[in-house]
């Protein structure tokens, strides 16, 4: 089966509903087989599935997860709230700062946008709220700064892209660290730039002393030295970043525990979800990776190389075009499902092109974030309305607006700097 056919087939299929992870690995068998036989192609697929599941790399999926999960079984989501808030409760807009970097700090240890938007929505939309902030101002705050949980490491998409182009997550992780910095900065002043949009008029609360400030940062010092730990054993190369997961793990579950949480009714409960959501991964990763055998025996990904490289666009056109693509395909599928659908067809043109391939995936993952907070997917507008359901879908969009702008600055930043991303893992 020629490749047109073959995404035809796909995106048929993904329109009625199919998920994506059957749909890439039926795609895949019917390609395969129609190319190289029925049995050859059988062999391929169980080696895909059976041997990537013993795959001692992939171990990295479900333990930096189990971390994320017991970090949101200790509770610190409010801690982190409550530090950040100490910080910036006095500033214009203080609040709705205060979400945002608490968002960011919660995405550094849970890796899952989603979960960071629903948490922290469901603490943070009410004091903004008891003190007069508009909804607009507030559920933009809330949904996009979840999306600072795929950039800032550990993040699970990152992981995924490693394991799809065989790059070193470790690098990834740390050439997402200071786009994912620029990020919460750019939202802080994104909220200002709100203010300057639609004027408000809300409380703004008193400054604390310095003495009460340094005192709330005790709530958070557990998951920073986490956090420091992991991303500090891996560029000093104390461990590799599998081996920086099991001991994230580990040190989650220590924290539950001091703090009191570690019972057996949610400690089963983080187990389930974290298998469960291992689970969905998994098949999502298998499929794609089948998929990829399709792409690479029926030319798909030369073919597209020789077309692009033939238009004689510029670098930058071409990942303008790219950009373009992940807009539209963001109303349709999750930044994940996205990933793995693009990666294995980009990745061999970009690099062609001379882009570093830890650079492309943190170009990558950004404007793939974008998908979570436009129209008219937008999956974290939808995450706040479960949080916030007198709220209409129209204004949330309309207060994530500032945050796209941020967002757009952060991408073209990103391709004019590159050293943004690539500055740390060079000096590791």
């Amino acid at each position: 089966m020629d490749w047109p056919y073959g995404m035809a087939l796909l995106f048929a299929l993904l329109f009625a509903g199919i998920p994506i992870a059957f749909a890439l690995t039926f795609v895949g068998v019917v390609g395969v087989v129609s190319i190289i036989g029925f049995d050859p192609a059988m062999a391929m697929l169980g080696q895909v599935y059976f041997d990537s599941a013993r795959s001692y790399t992939l171990s990295v999926v479900p333990l930096f997860l189990l971390m994320g999960n017991f970090v949101v079984q200790s509770g610190i989501a409010t801690e982190m709230y409550d530090a950040a808030n100490a910080w910036l409760r006095h500033n214009k807009g203080g609040l709705a700062m205060a979400t945002v970097v608490a968002c960011g700090g919660f995405g550094s240890v849970c890796g899952s946008s989603l979960a960071t938007t629903a948490t922290m929505g469901r603490i943070s939309l009410p004091a903004m709220r008891r003190y007069g902030y508009s909804d607009r101002l507030a559920t933009g705050a809330i949904a996009a700064g979840g999306t600072l949980g795929i950039i800032i490491p550990p993040s699970v998409i990152l992981i995924i892209y490693g394991i799809l182009t065989q790059q070193n997550i470790g690098k990834l992780f740390l050439a997402g660290l200071m786009p994912g910095l620029i990020g919460v900065i750019g939202y802080v002043m994104a909220v200002r730039l709100s203010l300057l949009i639609w004027p408000e008029k809300f409380e703004t609360l008193a400054k604390l002393p310095l003495r009460d400030r340094i005192r709330a940062l005790r709530g958070v010092a557990g998951a920073l030295v986490l956090f420091i730990f992991v991303l500090g054993g891996i560029y000093l190369g104390v461990f590799t970043a599998t081996e920086a997961a099991g001991m994230g793990a580990g040190g989650a579950i220590l924290i539950t525990a001091l703090r009191g949480k570690l019972t057996w009714r949610e400690t089963l409960n983080t187990l389930f979800e974290s298998a469960k959501t291992t689970a969905i991964m998994f098949f999502l990763l298998f499929g794609a990776m089948y998929f990829l055998n399709y792409v690479n025996l029926s030319g798909l990904s030369s073919d597209l190389r020789n077309w692009v490289l033939g238009l004689d666009l510029p670098p930058l056109g071409v990942l303008g075009m790219i950009v373009l693509m992940l807009l539209v395909l963001g109303a349709l599928l999750e930044s994940l499902s996205m990933i793995l659908l693009t990666v294995p067809v980009l990745f061999p043109i970009v690099t062609a092109m001379g882009y570093d391939p830890i650079w492309f995936g943190i170009f990558m993952v950004l404007a793939a974030e974008l998908s979570y907070i436009t129209p008219p997917m937008g999956l974290n507008v939808f995450v706040i309305r479960t949080v916030a359901r007198d709220v209409p879908v129209q204004t949330v969009f309309a207060g994530v607006l500032p945050f796209v702008i941020m967002d757009l600055v952060r991408l073209v930043l990103l391709i004019f700097v590159p050293a943004i991303a690539l500055f740390i893992p060079s000096t590791m």
